[in-house]
């Protein structure tokens, strides 16, 4: 016979893995978009890799709270200096995709 605490504990696992799912997901999404943006701006993204900063909630432009996920990343322009670059997303949307100062091959 299955227990309450035994669904309890099977609904947590499944909200656990949706959310790693969809977390999964927008990171690849932020990924893809600070390649994009690197090869737009002929720079080379080190690592091919984003890491998470930050995780808040905030409420969006259509007034409903959505994750806010700030990730940051590395890039080079002449392949000797690295310069830091960050990407925000709230949802599925980016909101902000900034790169530092660097020198021009």
């Amino acid at each position: 016979m299955i227990e309450l605490a035994d669904l309890f504990w099977l609904l947590a696992l499944a909200v656990i893995a949706a959310y790693w799912w969809q977390a999964h997901a927008i990171k690849e999404m932020a990924l893809q978009v600070t390649r994009k943006r690197c090869q737009d701006l002929d720079v080379q993204l080190l690592d091919e890799t984003v890491v998470m900063r930050g995780l808040w909630l905030r409420r969006g432009d259509d007034g409903v709270v959505h994750w806010w996920r700030s990730y940051l990343f590395e890039f080079t322009a002449t392949g000797d200096d690295r310069y830091p670059g960050s990407i925000e997303m709230l949802g599925k949307r980016v909101v902000a995709l900034e790169l530092a100062p660097h020198r021009l091959n």
